[in-house]
């Protein structure tokens, strides 16, 4: 049989055969949680620490959400206040008709949140912080509305306070300072700062910082909680909100930059 006469054969590629792509390696929970405390940080306004942006009005605003962030995270709590102070009469006892009576100052910041969540959603931003917000509004007038209080609008708020606060001081009792931890993996350093003095006592101090800004609403608001003065809780709210968190955020992001420039400016010798 003749050459010609043969079948031809399949010739073998010369091209080695492409390999399925490798599965995604799922993340560790040590990743995981490196990735949650850099996410915490970033969501507390720590980000423009590491972005080397200056200190300014405009970044402290950024942090912040921006001015909507900030409108957001104020008008509810403005809203309660001024339609409590126009819609109650002092003289009348809330308890004998409460949803009656508290429903115009408790349903109004209510729409508010439901008006932000619809303006993000058609202006296509992330709903995410207004349905967050939404979410809080609506546990404090159902807390309100149950009870009958007015008073407990605010219970929300205070929970928060002093969970936060308790977190922050246990952590430092136990020498591993939350803010040190968020900001060491924002930071790519993971936990190498607690090897560090100087890092570790800025970060401490850090963390001392903020629990004292929650266990300080805290202690003033709880007692007029207690107390019952719902006009003069809801400013005290307001008043100890975002004119307290913007000044000590931007010593934290001074402080922050300042110990980890120092550092690198030691490594670099």
């Amino acid at each position: 049989m003749s050459d010609q006469d043969r079948p031809e054969q399949p010739h073998e590629s010369d091209e080695p055969t492409a390999m399925p792509p490798a599965p995604p390696v799922p993340p560790t929970p040590s990743a995981l949680f490196a990735d949650s405390m850099a996410g915490a940080a970033r969501r507390a306004g720590f980000g423009t620490a590491t972005e080397g942006e200056p200190i300014s009005g405009h970044a402290l605003l950024k942090a912040m959400g921006g001015i909507r962030g900030l409108v957001e995270a104020v008008l509810p709590g403005l809203v309660f206040l001024v339609t409590y102070s126009l819609t109650i009469d002092p003289s009348t006892d809330v308890t004998s008709d409460p949803i009656g009576t508290l429903l115009p100052s408790l349903v109004a910041p209510l729409v508010i949140g439901v008006i932000f969540v619809v303006l993000r959603a058609v202006t296509r931003q992330t709903t995410t912080p207004a349905l967050g917000g939404l979410v809080g509004t609506a546990i404090s007038v159902a807390l309100a509305l149950f009870s009958g209080k007015p008073s407990d609008f605010f219970l929300v708020g205070l929970w928060t306070n002093a969970g936060y606060g308790a977190a922050l001081l246990i952590s430092v009792l136990v020498r591993w300072p939350l803010i040190g931890v968020a900001v060491g993996f924002l930071m790519g350093d993971g936990v190498a700062w607690r090897l560090d003095a100087s890092k570790r006592r800025v970060l401490t101090i850090l963390t001392l910082c903020w629990t004292g800004l929650f266990l300080g609403r805290l202690a003033v608001q709880l007692p007029l909680y207690l107390a019952d003065n719902v006009e003069l809780l809801a400013s005290m709210k307001l008043l100890m909100g975002i004119p307290l968190y913007a000044p000590l955020l931007v010593v934290s992001w001074l402080m922050v930059r300042s110990v980890y420039r120092t550092a690198e400016t030691s490594d670099a010798v």
